[in-house]
């Protein structure tokens, strides 16, 4: 296939380097796009009468029929071809003549290719979203039907205080909403037009840029043309809100990895995303989870890629840029496909909520409620931190839990203990005491949920 910049040179590329310039193998996912944004620069190149009607719209229908059967699978692309831009442009003219030469008027592959990675990539985000919704909705679900399941809260992987199951699953689903949030900014901002920047200064022909800018959707236009063809900060920004979503995939897969092992089992995983040993028949390991976690690292070397890219290029266009498809293409397809086998694995897991008590009971982690009972008895708080830190000592000494200890044996410590501080420190009352907004009470999960529903039907709406 002929180069588009064919002219100036007197000899052909050097195969080795054809193929090492050639984005074909990648930049063909972008093939609907890059049809599409044609479809509209054709259209307005014959409403502002820079080529004729009809030729705007033999080109029109040419693109649609191109289009068509790729779709299809009719006409498939040559992997010879430099980008998919050369693949389409020369399919045009293989079938237009030279109507179809007259397509890349007022127009360089510099904005054709911007226009196409935010075509995809606005696509992409309106994919992704749902799966987030459906993965904060099945945390909604989980949240309301344990509610009061009680279980350890940790902080520094160490039995800290009482908290309910459903006020823990709330906190991924506030992550989650987050991100849906952090999405939904990205795409506003990516939502601008580039075509009509051309290679960088614009154009004398009398194209509309905002007629354009409507036909494919867009908010409005990129403003400056040096900007247009060279910003790549929509990516970036992309890659670090993906980059985010996985880092909170990975904690909660760090943690059902946890919670399903044998040390705390506080969830069993539904055979069909669990996997067995190829020597240890009594293995059942989490290796969906694992690979979420793994999954990670990759989507930040995404970010990091694009970065290094980018920092230390000069306006306008480099052809370094040409490295920013592959790492969020890698990006974009990861974070779909971990989403897609996440959501369904917390859906299908057995929640142990006996087990979930059962260790809730050890680690004195209702101490801090030992505590606030002197407090409320008159004693200022740090002299009540002491003697229950004297409490737990005694109790560890002597193998027994605080509810274990006889009324003698508390009041061996303080005499403001009474007989009613057993309820005080009863672990379901520790709970359904903290009815602070955000806190691990049943009716404040309640409220986090109602809010946590509104708010997502507000970003569902908002995209």
């Amino acid at each position: 296939m002929e180069k588009l910049w064919t002219g100036r040179f007197k000899k052909a590329l050097d195969s080795e380097v054809n193929d090492f310039n050639s984005s074909i193998r990648f930049d063909s996912k972008m093939a609907k796009q890059d049809i599409t944004g044609s479809i509209a620069h054709a259209a307005m190149l014959g409403k502002q009468g820079i080529v004729t009607e009809e030729e705007s719209k033999a080109i029109q229908d040419t693109l649609r029929q191109i289009l068509s059967e790729l779709m299809s699978g009719n006409l498939s692309i040559d992997p010879l071809a430099e980008d998919i831009h050369s693949f389409v442009e020369g399919e045009l003219t293989k079938r237009l003549g030279d109507t179809g030469k007259k397509l890349h008027t007022a127009r360089s592959r510099n904005d054709q290719v911007a226009l196409d990675v935010r075509l995809y990539l606005r696509e992409q985000i309106d994919a992704i979203c749902p799966e987030l919704s459906e993965l904060i909705e099945a945390l909604l679900s989980l949240a309301a039907a344990h509610r009061d399941t009680i279980m350890p809260g940790y902080t520094h992987l160490q039995r800290a205080q009482p908290i309910t199951f459903g006020h823990h699953l709330m906190a991924y689903a506030m992550m989650f909403l987050r991100d849906m949030d952090r999405l939904a900014d990205c795409r506003r901002r990516m939502n601008r037009s580039p075509l009509g920047c051309c290679a960088l200064a614009g154009t004398t022909f009398p194209i509309d840029r905002v007629y354009t800018a409507e036909l494919l959707g867009f908010d409005g236009v990129c403003e400056n043309s040096l900007d247009g063809v060279s910003d790549r900060d929509f990516i970036i920004e992309l890659s670090a809100a993906l980059s985010i979503i996985m880092t909170h995939l990975s904690r909660f897969s760090e943690e059902m990895i946890l919670w399903c092992s044998w040390e705390f089992k506080f969830i069993e995983l539904d055979d069909a995303y669990s996997t067995g040993s190829s020597i240890m028949p009594q293995k059942k390991n989490p290796d969906i989870a694992e690979l979420v976690r793994g999954k990670t690292g990759r989507v930040h070397g995404d970010l990091m890629t694009i970065l290094t890219v980018m920092k230390g290029l000069p306006l306008a266009y480099n052809k370094d840029m040409q490295e920013d498809k592959e790492c969020i293409f890698d990006a974009v397809d990861t974070v779909l496909q971990c989403l897609s086998v996440f959501t369904p694995m917390l859906k299908t897991m057995r929640v142990l909520k006996e087990n979930m008590k059962r260790a809730a009971a050890k680690g004195f982690i209702n101490a801090t409620d030992c505590a606030d009972y002197l407090v409320g008895k008159g004693l200022p708080f740090r002299t009540a931190y002491k003697i229950t830190g004297e409490i737990v000592a005694y109790c560890i000494e002597k193998q027994k839990t605080l509810e274990e200890l006889a009324l003698d044996e508390f009041q061996s410590f303080d005499p403001h203990f009474d007989a009613d501080v057993y309820e005080h420190i009863d672990l379901t009352v520790c709970a359904a005491k903290r009815t602070s907004r955000g806190g691990t009470a049943p009716q404040s999960v309640d409220f986090e949920i109602e809010q946590a529903k509104k708010r997502l039907a507000e970003l569902t709406e908002k995209k």
